[in-house]
């Protein structure tokens, strides 16, 4: 990429981010619907400059463990949103269901959306090249992320059953996410992949100058983060109240959608240039640090925000959870066999639009219901390539 095209793109990023920095060093407090626009942007800039310098680090680093450490530093915007909002519950109690929507929201939307998203850029794709249609296939080392999904599946049916996300279920999810980067650590997998884009510029510059962006990118980005996370999920819920829109909705499927826009863009490019299984691999990997880590961090922050070491769930929220587990099961039976199809990604793609047609509580237990039959019947028919994935995270 030309270095000019490299600087336009930097500095239409940092002027997205420029009023949240400004406003927040200000001390001024806009009204909720200017500061959701203004942090807003400052979140989405975050993203993009993380995502730029953690792929720019990959220059100085090989393998699956990378891209497992470097998938997670790409969240690291939903992260702050989502643990700020269960900080605050410990003293403000009806924030607790704003960090389960958050939560929530940002797995649906990764799962719904964005795996249907790479099929559909995929098959673009090779019909623009004049290519056979095919599937998007993963590789064998992804059997690795499915194995440890199948776990965290597994226990995310608990919180909604106890009504809470107990600190027994934090601490085996976050042992289940250091056991899962200690075994792609251990698996040597993920060779070197092609950047694109502004990191490809960046990772050609000689070690030094290129390590100095790298880390001045991720400082920039935390920056911007801290600048920007806590007013943007202020304004959100006060938003909703002046906009007269349900403040849960707002922030579940706003705040996420801001905070994965860019990984979202970047696995949408890798499966247009026909690397389906970079692409469907760098969200499964999300999924899994999501689904265990930001699951499991939640009532740590509860609990250093003046809480109990257990964060509540009511019932919409048990609701939420449980729906969001039961999507999990159908994508990972969609991706066990390492094929994912149209028709697969079609389906999750209109199971997710499903409930904001029927927004209400049976609709939710329904759709549940749904998803639960459909995954439970592909994994009876694909057992023994569940017990490879399976198999994957202790071999």
């Amino acid at each position: 990429m030309a270095h000019r095209s490299v600087a336009v793109r930097v500095a239409l990023t940092l002027c997205v981010a420029l009023p949240a920095l400004v406003l927040r060093l200000s001390g001024a407090h806009p009204a909720p619907i200017a500061g959701m626009a203004v942090y807003g942007a400052g979140v989405l800039a975050a993203a993009i400059v993380l995502m730029w310098a953690a792929e720019t680090a990959r220059a100085d680093m090989s393998g699956a463990l990378a891209l497992a450490l470097l998938a997670l530093i790409a969240v690291l915007p939903e992260y702050a949103v989502d643990l700020y909002y269960a900080y605050a519950a410990g003293s403000k109690p009806e924030y607790a269901a704003y960090a389960a929507a958050n939560m929530t929201g940002a797995n649906r939307l990764l799962v719904g959306v964005g795996w249907s998203l790479v099929v559909v850029a995929f098959a673009l794709g090779l019909r623009r090249r004049r290519l056979p249609a095919r599937e998007v296939r993963l590789t064998r080392g992804h059997r690795i992320e499915l194995g440890f999904l199948a776990l965290a599946a597994v226990i995310a049916f608990v919180p909604p059953m106890a009504g809470e996300i107990g600190w027994y279920v934090s601490a085996v999810l976050i042992a289940l996410y250091l056991a899962y980067i200690v075994r792609i650590a251990r698996s040597g997998g993920g060779g070197e992949e092609e950047l694109t884009g502004v990191p490809a510029w960046f990772a050609a510059l000689p070690a030094r100058p290129r390590r100095i962006a790298t880390w001045g990118g991720f400082a920039l980005g935390a920056l911007i983060v801290f600048a920007s996370a806590e007013p943007f999920a202020e304004s959100l819920v006060h938003a909703g109240s002046s906009l007269g829109i349900d403040e849960f909705l707002l922030v579940q499927w706003l705040a996420p959608l801001a905070s994965e826009a860019p990984e979202l863009i970047v696995a949408v490019v890798f499966a247009w240039r026909l690397r389906d299984s970079d692409a469907i691999g760098a969200l499964l990997s999300s999924k899994v640090n999501q689904w265990t880590l930001l699951i499991g961090t939640l009532p740590l922050a509860y609990k250093a925000g003046g809480g109990a070491w257990s964060l509540p769930l009511d019932d919409r929220q048990m609701e939420e959870v449980l729906l969001t587990a039961a999507q999990t099961v159908l994508g990972l039976a969609f991706l066990v066999d390492l094929r994912f199809r149209r028709w697969e990604a079609a389906l999750l793609f209109a199971l997710f639009a499903v409930q904001f047609a029927l927004p209400g509580q049976h609709a939710r237990l329904l759709l549940s219901g749904v998803y639960l039959a459909i995954g439970f019947s592909v994994l009876i028919a694909r057992w023994r390539l569940l017990a490879r994935a399976m198999a994957a995270t202790i071999r």
